[in-house]
């Protein structure tokens, strides 16, 4: 990735001055500027934009700056030099915040977006595709499938990656249990140890800030630093700071709870407090928060499925952000954008399972099967080698252990499944006329 040019600043000359009142009577030239900035570019894409109106870019930026300097509201974090913020609530991130306002609290048109029955099975894959994510995102390399496998199976993780995996699975299943509680650096460590257990270097960094300066954001490919993080001796301190910003909440200068909780994330990859998984304790921060304020659907969103379609974008933000005088607009409206996709996402999803479910009435209307057992067959008829244990059902469906194995052993007894042991396990495939009883049911 390329590092992102600096925008121009610093006091106008007399000259610029003069060239700035000219623009300031062409009203057609306010007009596309105020059109261009609607979209909030930044310095790299905002004089590519304006090249061809005849004014300097750089005189065009400043008076831009202006006009978004007067609708600002600020975040002074702490005295250290570098943390104080400030954003726009731009009429786009109004929008935004109005559709997540309406909807993640979990009721669309006809009833809540998640049918009740369904709430378990949706949650339980909605956090393994969170944790695979936001896993590759920090350098976790295996497939979706793959993951999948070993999150249901509940086996071991074989490798680094599937650690992270797991790791992140565990993390985000305990911050949806934390929301009750208030953020302390107690916390955020917990959340750390967790999301770091086995996956570092050195272990004595597990849930521990770090205690140096030798961590920084770099382009792994080119060694170019983007980002030097605040001395390791301010750490608590600025932790501390981010722990109030985000319990106490000013009547006098209201943020907006999706707002805060994009800074939160922000404000971690900023501190930078530990040797690593500071992007994996960020993104689990974000989602603690939203669900600590009663955003409930967050927890069927995965965001970080979003991110990794533009790793690039992701951390551009953040750079935009450090590079534009600490404008946070920039990373706001990049996690807006993911969290809108990731509810339409979402959206997307849960038809598709209302169709398959319509689908599967037509094997419990003409089998004695309940739901799960429908589903099972359903999932066996487009891989139809695949095996099955009784611990994956259980964690697929969230079901006991006992519900899972009568579910699978009615399988057996109904003749389209068939079992056998290895090792302690027993496993489930496919009967050798699987494919027979499919058609003699389908003919009914």
């Amino acid at each position: 990735m390329k590092k992102p040019e600096t925008p121009p600043n610093g006091s106008l000359t007399i000259e610029q001055r003069e060239e700035l009142l000219t623009l300031l009577e062409k009203s057609e030239v306010i007009e596309e500027l105020n059109q261009i900035d609607k979209d909030y570019p930044y310095w790299e894409q905002f004089k590519y934009k304006t090249k061809h109106m005849g004014f300097d870019p750089k005189l065009l930026w400043r008076f831009i700056k202006i006009q978004r300097g007067r609708n600002m509201s600020n975040i002074k974090l702490n005295d250290v030099n570098g943390f104080s913020f400030k954003y726009n609530t731009t009429s786009k991130i109004l929008k935004f915040l109005h559709e997540f306002d309406l909807y993640l609290g979990g009721v669309m048109e006809g009833g809540s977006i998640i049918p009740n029955e369904e709430k378990s099975r949706y949650l339980i894959s909605s956090i393994m595709e969170e944790a695979i994510a936001s896993s590759k995102l920090e350098g976790a390399v295996t497939t979706r499938e793959m993951a999948k496998d070993m999150l249901r199976s509940n086996r071991k993780p074989k490798n680094h990656s599937e650690r992270m995996i797991l790791n992140n699975y565990l993390t985000i299943k305990k911050v949806l249990e934390f929301k009750n509680r208030k953020l302390s650096k107690e916390l955020i460590l917990e959340i750390h140890s967790t999301i770091s257990k086995g996956t570092l270097e050195n272990d004595i960094n597990e849930g521990k800030f770090r205690r140096n300066n030798d961590v920084n954001v770099v382009d792994h490919v080119t060694g170019e630093i983007y980002y030097y993080p605040p001395h390791y001796q301010h750490i608590d301190e600025l932790i501390e700071d981010l722990c109030y910003f985000a319990n106490h909440e000013d009547e006098s200068k209201f943020i907006h709870p999706i707002i805060k909780a994009i800074t939160l994330h922000f404000l971690i990859g900023y501190i930078h407090p530990f040797v690593d998984g500071n992007g994996r304790t960020a993104r689990a921060l974000f989602y603690w928060y939203l669900v600590s304020k009663g955003y409930w659907l967050i927890e069927y969103l995965s965001i970080s499925r979003i991110i990794i379609q533009s790793p690039s974008q992701y951390a551009k933000a953040y750079l935009y952000t450090e590079y534009d005088e600490n404008d946070l607009t920039y990373f706001l409206d990049f996690n807006l954008k993911a969290l809108g996709l990731a509810l339409e996402s979402l959206k997307l999803y849960i038809s598709r399972k209302i169709n398959e479910k319509t689908r599967l009435f037509k094997f419990i209307k003409n089998e004695n099967f309940n739901e799960r057992q429908a589903s099972i067959i359903s999932d066996l008829l487009t891989d139809n080698e695949k095996s099955l244990t009784i611990s994956e059902i259980q964690t697929k469906y969230a079901v006991v252990y006992q519900t899972a194995r009568l579910d699978l052993i009615g399988l057996v007894e109904m003749g389209y499944l068939q079992s056998k042991t290895i090792g302690k396990k027993n496993i489930f495939y496919p009967a050798d006329n699987f494919e027979q009883k499919i058609q003699i049911l389908s003919n009914k």
